[in-house]
Parts: C-alpha cells; sequence; structure tokens
C-alpha cells in the first residue's frame, strides 16, 4: 500500500464529503471505514482513480449510517443525491477543510488536533504520543473539536490567518514519539501554499524551511542546546535554505508584507552569513522594525533587543531592553548576554542562573545554568 497516497487523498475525501451535506463526525467516521476498505481492496485490485474510489466508498457508507440512525432519518433524501460513478471534480474542497479545521470556535490546541487528524492524516494515537498525552485524552479533546464543527457552513471566505498560525502552532512543536511534527507542518504548508495563492502561506513555507534546515545543529550529541552562534554551519541543509530564500523572494515581490514574511527575511539573514561574526544585524534590526510595526509582538520586541545589541553595541540593546516588561518569558536570559557582552560578568552570571530558574524547559535550564557556571569560574579565577 502507497500510505503517502493515501494520506494525501484522505483530506481531499473528507472534504468533499462535508461539501455535499456529511456533518464533519460522520464524514470521517465514513472516510476511516473508506481507508479500511482500501488496505484490504487495493493490494489486488488497484483503482484506476484511487480518489474517486475512496469517495464513492466512504459516501455509501455515510449514507449507511445515515440508514441505521433513526433519529436522522430526516436526512434519507440524501440517497437521491449519490452521484454516479467516476472521476471526482476537481474542486478546492482541502482548502475548506483547513478553514474548518482552524475555526475560531475552537482552542489552538483542539484545532491543532483536529488539523493533524483531519488534514495530516495522523491516528490519534500518533498525535497523542506527539503531544505526550494518554491516547484516550487525545481521543476526547478531538471529538470534542468534532462536535464543535459538525454543521458549520464555511459560506464566507476563511480566516487564512488563524489557518497559518495552527500550522506555526504544529511546527513549533518539532518531534516527539513517531511523528515528526515540524516536518508534519512542512508538508501540510506545502499543500495549502498549492491551493491558495496568498504570500503569508509563502512566508510560513519560507520560514519553516529555512528554520529547519539549521535543525541537526541545534543540540549536541548529549542533546544540549548549541546556540545559533555556535553551530556547525556546514551541516545546515543548503537544499532547504535556497528553496526557502527563493520561495520569500517571490512572496516578498508581490509587495503584501505580513509577519511571517518578515519573520523568514530575519531567518534568511542568518543562514546566509558564513559565519556568526558576518551576519548582518543592521539589516535584521530593520527586519524586526517591520515586524513590531506589523505586530507589535512583545516577543519580537525581545529579538529586536538582542539584534541592537549586536549592531550597536550592548548597551544599546540593554536600553532596548530597559523599554520593555521584564516578565516577559526570556527576557532575564537577553539580559544576562548583554551585560556579560558588556563586560559585566558578576551580573550576568547572577542573572543566567536567575533566568534558569524561569526556563520552559530541561534543556534550556541546564543551558543556561552551564552559561552561569561558565562565569562564575572565570570570575574566581
Amino acid at each position: 500500500m502507497d500510505e503517502a497516497l493515501l494520506r494525501s487523498l484522505t483530506p481531499q475525501v473528507l472534504a468533499i464529503l462535508v461539501r455535499r451535506g456529511a456533518d464533519f463526525a460522520a464524514a470521517e467516521d465514513a472516510v476511516q471505514d473508506a481507508l479500511v476498505e482500501a488496505v484490504r481492496v487495493w493490494p489486488a485490485d488497484p483503482p484506476r482513480d484511487p480518489r474517486g474510489w475512496l469517495v464513492t466508498v466512504a459516501w455509501r457508507r455515510f449514507l449507511d449510517a445515515v440508514r441505521a440512525d433513526a433519529a436522522r432519518r430526516r436526512r434519507e433524501d440524501l440517497v437521491d443525491e449519490e452521484p454516479g460513478p467516476g472521476p471526482t471534480p476537481s474542486a478546492d474542497d482541502t482548502l475548506r477543510l483547513y478553514f474548518l479545521c482552524a475555526h475560531p470556535s475552537l482552542t489552538p490546541s483542539s484545532a491543532v488536533a483536529l488539523t493533524l487528524r483531519a488534514v495530516g492524516g495522523l491516528t490519534t494515537r500518533q498525535i497523542a504520543q506527539a503531544y505526550l498525552v494518554p491516547e484516550a485524552t487525545m481521543a476526547q479533546r478531538i471529538s470534542r473539536a468534532k462536535r464543535t464543527v459538525s454543521g458549520v457552513r464555511l459560506d464566507r471566505p476563511g480566516d487564512v490567518a488563524t489557518v497559518l498560525r495552527v500550522l506555526y502552532l504544529v511546527f513549533n512543536e518539532g518531534y516527539s514519539g513517531d511523528v515528526d511534527l515540524a516536518a508534519e507542518a512542512i508538508r501540510l504548508t506545502r499543500q495549502l501554499a498549492a491551493a491558495i495563492d496568498h504570500p503569508e502561506v509563502s512566508g510560513l513555507l519560507a520560514l519553516m524551511l529555512l528554520h529547519h534546515a539549521r535543525r541537526a545543529t541545534r543540540t549536541a550529541p548529549d542533546g544540549s542546546l548549541v546556540p545559533l552562534a555556535e553551530q556547525d554551519r556546514g551541516r545546515w541543509d543548503t537544499a532547504s535554505i535556497a528553496e526557502g530564500v527563493r520561495i520569500l523572494q517571490a512572496a516578498l515581490a508581490r509587495d503584501r508584507l505580513g509577519e511571517f514574511q518578515a519573520q523568514a527575511a530575519v531567518a534568511a539573514l542568518h543562514a546566509d552569513a558564513p559565519t556568526a561574526e558576518e551576519t548582518d544585524w543592521v539589516q535584521i534590526v530593520e527586519w524586526y522594525d517591520e515586524l513590531t510595526r506589523l505586530t507589535d509582538s512583545p516577543v519580537a520586541r525581545l529579538n529586536r533587543a538582542v539584534a541592537v545589541g549586536e549592531a550597536d553595541g550592548p548597551r544599546a540593546g540593554l536600553a532596548a531592553l530597559a523599554a520593555l516588561d521584564d516578565s516577559l518569558p526570556r527576557h532575564t536570559a537577553v539580559a544576562a548576554y548583554l551585560h556579560e557582552r558588556d563586560g559585566d560578568l558578576t551580573t550576568a552570571a547572577r542573572l543566567y542562573t536567575e533566568a534558569a530558574r524561569k526556563a520552559p524547559n530541561l534543556a534550556e535550564r541546564d543551558h543556561l545554568t552551564r552559561q552561569a557556571a561558565r562565569l562564575n569560574t572565570r570570575a574566581d579565577r
């Protein structure tokens, strides 16, 4: 069986059933039944039109379920609307499914889970493993999400920005269990880019590719974090970098700048620098200026303070940092780094220790603890 083919066809078939009038939960059950039948039948008798075969079988399974449910007898008229066999029309159904899974009535975690299930074709077990929760918990989350969007009619254009935020949440989960969510997010964003002509979709795809290109160098063999400046640039994925830059340049040429394009431009400048010392920090500051203008994001302003510290000196960076709320995540770590750059090792060591206590994960805590120990050792000499 070609599992990649089945995964690519699943959201298309599901979206067709929803467009024909099936509610989301019932449509997904029917599609899963059709996939089971495909696994049984296709090895011996592969269809000439796999998508059409799946649509026909799934629709019939849906109708069987409707007939068996006495509470839904009012929907028996759907039987008369069963289309004849043959190729299914080419319609933008997968795009509708993206918008449905990113419906504003869903929480971000539910939207991500439903997108991975319905559009990504992952099993509930795989999604649960990726998020390190029991399978029963994830099944309940997905069931609630399906109930929420059942009956929702997409009679207005969907919110592309919401879909992109959901995909970026998937990407940032990285890797856990047997599912590489970063790679899955790139695959889904490629699919979205093929279905919709939007510069911010291209911007997000470029951003993902540029970040993913550095993935192999972000951690040492012992699992410890490797800062960007210390990464082995010879191990970066140059093909992904070249593709990301090409996609970004095409998006920027359309002169409809958005936040993901601005973030991708920063990532491209990092990727383009042969060494950390040759990074064009002045341009990076300019792109962060654009990003803060677009989003007024505190995180973007924090990153801008780091860039200012590199472009104009650590004291300029500390001045930019002073204007921000010190309760921001990683604010203390940035302050520690800039104080170290300014030569105040005692303050930097104290701040690294404080930042370690606030770290959101074990790897980051260990990295910051090592930075504090390094400076304390230097101070003792």
